[in-house]
């Protein structure tokens, strides 16, 4: 008989609420349609602002939050910040994904890791998508560098748009309905996909059907594809009522 309860571990920013919001969101609405129940526990590292110095500081905390999770023998594990991964170097999602998991090994639970940054791209590659657009929250210099890190992962970044707010509450604070008429600063021409969050801490789940429909291309975030692989690591159909084509039940 398959497994009906999982238990999904995040490993947050400490100023972070939006990843304990649009993930359960997301498998909640999953719970609609499918028997698995799942329950979300969380650790944390410490973060107030978007900058790479908090940013490094904070990543080095993540060994410390994936032993605790390990502890509570969750069932797979996704470290929700995409700014971090990317700022420490371009591919750094495999060294991370990697050390965390070991730390597991080493507590023995070994537990399947993903991060955000892994996720986006992993999803990207799904969606079998080459041109993209992005909607990141991050100041221009941050917003840049993730843009850079994408495309060394084999994508084309055709046009984005940062909305340059440093204090990591005020992204959580921003309204996903505004999303609606942000996406229309960008240049969609032959792009493929668009990302409307490309951070897990800026919301975005509201609005990302309308947009989908309006502009009838893929239209995922960071949060979306994360749930995509968490359910994939769990060997689940990542199919969800909501959230984009990501999660239609056809990748």
């Amino acid at each position: 008989m398959s497994k009906l309860k999982y238990k999904i571990g995040q490993i947050v920013p400490s100023s972070n609420v939006t990843m304990e919001t649009e993930i359960p969101a997301l498998f909640r609405a999953r719970e609609s349609i499918y028997p698995e129940r799942f329950t979300f526990h969380s650790s944390r590292m410490r973060m107030k602002h978007v900058t790479k110095e908090e940013l490094e500081k904070m990543d080095a905390q993540s060994d410390q939050c994936a032993i605790e999770l390990s502890d509570a023998h969750v069932d797979v594990m996704g470290y929700a910040c995409l700014v971090a991964i990317m700022s420490m170097g371009k591919g750094y999602h495999c060294v991370s994904q990697s050390r965390l998991h070991q730390k597991t090994v080493e507590n023995e639970f070994p537990t399947p890791i993903v991060t955000s940054a892994g996720a986006l791209v992993e999803g990207l590659k799904a969606l079998g998508v080459k041109n993209i657009a992005v909607v990141a929250p991050y100041m221009k210099p941050l917003t840049q560098m993730v843009v850079d890190y994408i495309e060394d992962q084999g994508f084309i970044v055709k046009d984005w748009v940062a909305l340059e707010v440093a204090d990591n509450l005020e992204v959580a604070a921003l309204d996903p309905e505004n999303l609606k008429s942000i996406y229309k600063q960008l240049d969609l021409t032959d792009v493929e996909a668009l990302v409307l969050s490309a951070c897990v801490q800026m919301p975005s789940l509201p609005a990302v059907d309308y947009i989908e429909n309006e502009i009838k291309i893929p239209v995922t975030t960071a949060a979306i594809c994360t749930t995509y692989r968490m359910l994939k690591e769990l060997g689940l159909k990542a199919h969800v009522p909501m959230g984009g084509a990501l999660l239609s039940g056809n990748y």
